[in-house]
């Protein structure tokens, strides 16, 4: 599976570079009026991405924060009910073990006694 997604990334590169070189000419970008940037396509397609993908990070960490945090509540939740299935039983209110468990179940008709 490594493989292939090597692969995926190389031919991606490749894709990259070679459109890159074929768009290497200078852009002019106003960005106000009175203030003009002059750059190379490929720098304002990769800024343009960059700036968008900003968003999408954001809701990416607010996620990973939240589930982290329910993750950790699970896990403390958890280890305290470990806790006190594995902690030892009070003697005072512990079952008698030599009394002889209630059979209030009553015979059924097929058996033959």
């Amino acid at each position: 599976m490594g493989i292939l997604r090597t692969i995926i990334w190389v031919f991606l590169t490749i894709v990259l570079v070679v459109f890159a070189m074929a768009n290497w000419i200078p852009v002019t970008v106003r960005i106000w009026p009175g203030q003009d940037l002059e750059t190379k396509l490929p720098m304002l397609i990769l800024i343009a991405f960059l700036i968008g993908s900003i968003p999408t990070w954001i809701a990416l960490r607010a996620t990973r924060w939240t589930l982290n945090r329910r993750l950790d509540n699970s896990e403390r939740q958890l280890a305290d009910m470990r806790a006190m299935a594995n902690r030892p039983s009070d003697p005072a209110t512990a079952p008698n073990p030599a009394s002889p468990p209630v059979n209030d179940i009553p015979p059924s008709p097929l058996e033959t006694p």
